[in-house]
């Protein structure tokens, strides 16, 4: 169940947006429609990723489209406070944008998206001093990111592009992608290599989604999706996520159930400390979720 704190957050960002557009329904030229949801999940996961250490999660979604084709989305997420180091355990995405076609057939989308997760940050060295072989210049990174966005449609096909404009992409530098494979992998030698490398940031990485649905009854939809990420200056973080699922929608509800897999290089960046233990966020996993509109 969300904790009065995480309701709080989300209404504090859902209430003056929906306040401020009047309703579809109510206005005399129909010019906005606000579409809020609000989904609950076994594992709330980011392109295959799981962002809740394979826990259940919950989102809120607020979705508002002008009849000239602007939108705009926020969003918030609960996410594991052991992976969103230091964090409050709450992901916010927000993102404006400008689409146009034809919905039946090609349609486009140009945008800007932004997510960032309070608080949460972790210190890694940026260098390494090979005649010492000691770890050098500790610093603070953090999780957020920023992109541009491009969507290409046609029908029920989706395309969407993704161009990272922000120094980072999930904290994906020198710190995060070396340090973390320096300290979780036996083998230092990946590590060492990639510090070898220079102090390098991730603006620029490009993330590609693909995905398809199929109406295979009036309340029945199959849905598939595959997805690229490619982090600029960390092949290591490079990486692929497929999944395949079921939406039914039934008593008002969206009912969905989904297999989701990845393919990642450097399994170690996508391990989360636990205690004692390490856990993968990157493995093979059947999701279910529930999803009510408003």
């Amino acid at each position: 169940m969300p904790t009065p704190r995480l309701l709080i957050a989300a209404l504090a960002l859902a209430l003056p947006l929906a306040a401020a557009l009047p309703a579809h329904a109510e206005s005399d030229t129909a010019s906005f429609a606000v579409d809020t949801s609000l989904k609950l999940s076994s594992d709330q996961r980011t392109r295959g990723i799981s962002d809740s250490l394979k826990k259940p999660g919950l989102r809120l979604s607020v979705e508002a489209a002008h009849e000239s084709g602007l939108i705009g989305l926020i969003e918030v997420a609960t996410v594991s406070k052991k992976q969103f180091l230091e964090g409050d355990g709450l992901g916010f995405t927000v993102a404006g944008g400008y689409r146009f076609g034809d919905p039946e057939g090609w349609h486009f989308g140009l945008g800007l998206a932004t997510e960032f997760f309070p608080g949460a940050k972790f210190d890694a060295p940026h260098g390494f001093d090979f005649e010492t072989f000691t770890p050098t210049d500790v610093r603070s990174s953090n999780f957020n990111s920023k992109f541009a966005v491009l969507e290409i449609n046609y029908g029920e096909l989706e395309g969407r592009v993704l161009n990272v404009i922000s120094k980072t992409y999930r904290g994906a530098d020198t710190g995060g992608v070396c340090g973390t494979m320096l300290a979780l992998n036996p083998d230092p030698t990946p590590g060492l290599a990639c510090y070898a490398r220079g102090d390098q940031n991730s603006r620029g990485s490009w993330l590609f989604d693909l995905g398809y649905k199929f109406n295979l009854a009036p309340a029945t939809t199959l849905n598939l999706h595959a997805g690229l990420q490619k982090i600029k200056h960390f092949k290591e973080a490079d990486f692929s996520d497929y999944s395949i699922g079921i939406t039914h929608k039934q008593w008002g509800f969206e009912w969905n159930a989904d297999w989701m897999t990845s393919n990642t290089k450097a399994r170690e960046l996508y391990l989360a400390v636990d205690g004692s233990k390490l856990r993968a966020t990157d493995d093979n996993r059947f999701v279910v979720s529930v999803l009510r509109r408003f």
